[in-house]
């Protein structure tokens, strides 16, 4: 076996880390804003199960990898939006691919037991 090359990583961008994806949420808080922004409460109530907490800090990783773009209307009462950003809106590809692979994976699984 070929030993590993020292620069197999030297294509990369220095610095920048990549972008998170794999989180239990990301993927259904994407689908959530695929056709247009809504409020917290909004998202609560369709992803069930998620605490206001969690969903708190995925909307917050989010945006911080530029997935997500919040809007405060600074209204009383508060008035907060989310959005998918043009970044966030291209997760949709690879998302495809990766259910396409696991929908394989799974009849191949299925076939060998």
């Amino acid at each position: 076996m070929p030993p590993l090359e020292q620069d197999m990583f030297a294509g990369c961008a220095p610095g920048l880390p990549p972008i998170k994806i794999g989180g239990k949420w990301t993927v259904r808080i994407a689908a959530c804003l695929r056709e247009e922004p809504r409020r917290f409460t909004e998202l609560q109530t369709a992803l069930g199960g998620i605490t206001p907490k969690v969903l708190t800090e995925s909307l917050r990783a989010m945006e911080r990898d530029g997935l997500v773009r919040r809007t405060d209307y600074g209204e009383n009462p508060p008035r907060v939006e989310y959005a998918l950003s043009e970044l966030g809106r291209t997760l949709f590809g690879p998302i495809e691919v990766a259910c396409a692979w696991m929908q394989m994976y799974a009849q191949a699984r299925a076939q060998s037991t």
